[in-house]
């Protein structure tokens, strides 16, 4: 497959959005702004260095050429970006391997698949009971079969496995023994070492290729080499104490840091705990060399990797570039939001916010998502944003286009209360929340929009996620509740419980059935043109991973109950 070599010297295709009714619309712009692709695409990755792009239609992902055509089918679950060549697909058979021309290498799908590393591609899948690992060759084959208990990806040939408990192996590209390790954990196998603690009580050291101790038993973590620095950690209760180190076990940078991260380019970003009492808050950062100079004051909430001499930072409720003396970039701009900034093409595309931009290297805008969408000719939704901390922040809806503008404003404090606009204080917080919405369903004066939001109390091992669906008629200003779609003498709470408690019968390994006791009057619901589902929090009958369990029933199996001649039904099914 050829691109055309003018599509890339003329300007590079970036990926940008617009926001309508359906939700994102993503598209390609150049680097002045200008949509080259028109949005289209329910996502839409960056071009890769083979001029394809990972795309997403009607619910599956494709590849799309520079021309914004499908060359590669969108039938896929799910596509991971190309390494050396080949590409994880994911369909409802498993994961596959791909090559560039859409062929499919594996002969058969698998459990899991790991993007292809030094010529070989980690997968695994169930065998005799046991799941398990081996490798795929470039081919697509099983070069290495189904047997180890863990697998990590090849470096320079080698890969460290798990044989059995106790038991871990060097290997190379043909699965060959070249050693083995009588140790209950090991990290990967990075620049001839290998990190290993004899028991899982014991401390961690380092061993050679050969299996020889070269770094004593002594850190409570150890991660592999990289660019001849390894971190290790040398705390013995909850407050952490980071250090660096070389291959002769010198303390570059003495352990007494909340974190420390390599950052590439001889730079790592040491950590220093926001909060002494409860450092897993989180750190302020600040650069030094992986030499142990320290280059900068704690300066920084986050900072990425660096990628020729500059890397994103954020602090406070802004994002830019640092240099390598650990410093602001005074000749680009500050970009107001949390996330992250980088240049490409000669532009900086800002991922902040939760969202998409870009902007020129004096700060000038050059493509920004709308924040307003029409739903039909009368109505229309601004898209607000509410963010008092660099912890909070909330994509809230507004409507526009009433005719009861006293109505209006009621519905849109409504939309406010429910989408956790609440106050703030600007200082730290235990928890991060991020909210957005979406509309769920519209048709004749019905607007069903959906509030959802996720909040993590930093140091949990997961958060918990938020939805609500509000029914609003656009005509009257009112937000319909569950009772108001039957009719007032019907027993809808005892029928719809009925028919859940079926639907949860026929797949109970689902469910906690004894926690389930039929729904409430008022219990969180949600329509669209033919049916009416029903939902519970998480945890209410079903475990976490569930999510909000969802029970969709067809109106045509409740007709006898609806009121048909009620505002309800009547605002989107008329009369």
């Amino acid at each position: 497959m050829k691109i055309n070599p003018q599509l890339r010297r003329v300007s590079p295709l970036l990926p940008a959005y617009i926001n309508i009714k359906e939700g994102k619309r993503w598209g390609y712009i150049n680097t002045s702004g200008q949509f080259i692709i028109q949005p289209q695409y329910e996502e839409a990755d960056d071009f890769q260095q083979n001029g394809l792009a990972i795309a997403r239609t009607n619910g599956k992902a494709g590849m799309i050429d520079q021309t914004g055509q499908f060359v590669i089918p969108p039938k896929y679950d799910s596509i991971l970006p190309f390494t050396e060549g080949r590409a994880v697909v994911i369909d409802d058979d498993g994961y596959k391997v791909m090559n560039e021309a859409g062929q499919e290498l594996t002969k058969r799908a698998y459990g899991l698949i790991m993007p292809y590393q030094d010529q070989r591609a980690v997968f695994a899948d169930t065998s005799n009971v046991r799941f398990l690992y081996g490798y795929l060759d470039e081919r697509g084959n099983e070069r290495i079969p189904l047997q180890f208990e863990t697998a990590t990806d090849f470096k320079d040939g080698k890969a460290l496995v798990k044989i059995n408990e106790n038991e871990y192996a060097l290997i190379n590209r043909n699965g060959e023994t070249l050693q083995t390790y009588p140790y209950s954990s090991m990290m990967s196998y990075s620049e001839g070492l290998i990190a290993f603690s004899k028991t899982f009580q014991d401390k961690w050291g380092y061993v050679d290729e050969q299996g020889r101790i070269v770094i004593q038993p002594q850190y409570t973590y150890a991660s592999p080499f990289r660019d001849g620095r390894a971190v290790i950690n040398m705390a013995e209760g909850i407050e952490n104490k980071y250090g660096l180190i070389d291959k002769n076990a010198t303390l570059l940078i003495p352990p007494a840091y909340n974190d420390l991260t390599q950052l590439g380019e001889q730079r790592v970003a040491v950590g220093m705990a926001r909060d002494p009492e409860r450092p897993f808050a989180g750190s302020q950062y600040g650069i030094a060399t992986t030499a142990g100079g320290i280059l900068s004051d704690f300066l920084y909430d986050s900072v990425s990797e660096y990628q020729k001499g500059l890397s994103s930072a954020t602090a406070g409720q802004t994002t830019f570039f640092i240099k390598q003396s650990g410093k602001r970039a005074p000749s680009l701009p500050i970009i107001p939001g949390v996330g992250t900034v980088r240049l490409v093409g000669g532009i900086i595309q800002a991922n902040v916010d939760h969202s998409l931009a870009y902007y020129d290297q004096t700060g000038r805008p050059i493509y920004q998502p709308n924040t307003s969408f029409p739903l039909d000719d009368q109505y229309r939704i601004q898209i607000r944003k509410y963010s008092p901390n660099k912890d909070y922040l909330v994509y809230y809806p507004k409507v526009e286009g009433m005719a009861n503008l006293e109505a209006q404003k009621q519905v849109n404090l409504t939309l406010q209360q429910k989408s956790k606009i609440v106050p703030i204080p600007p200082t730290q917080l235990d928890f991060g929340y991020y909210g957005e919405f979406s509309v769920s369903f519209f048709q004749r004066n019905l607007l069903v929009l959906k509030l959802e939001g996720y909040e993590y109390p930093f140091g949990a091992a997961h958060g918990m996620p938020y939805q609500v669906h509000v029914p609003i008629d656009l005509k009257t200003g009112t937000i319909y509740e569950l009772k108001d779609l039957f009719k007032p003498d019907s027993d809808y709470v005892k029928v719809i419980s009925d028919i859940i408690e079926k639907q949860i019968q026929a797949e109970p390994q689902h469910y906690f059935p004894d926690q389930y006791k039929g729904i409430q009057p008022d219990q969180p619901f949600y329509v669209d043109e033919n049916s009416l589902t029903i939902y519970f929090e998480p945890y209410e009958i079903a475990a976490y991973a569930f999510g909000f369990p969802s029970f969709t029933i067809p109106f045509k199996e409740i007709m006898e109950l609806i009121d048909v001649d009620g505002a309800f039904w009547r605002a989107f099914r008329g009369g």
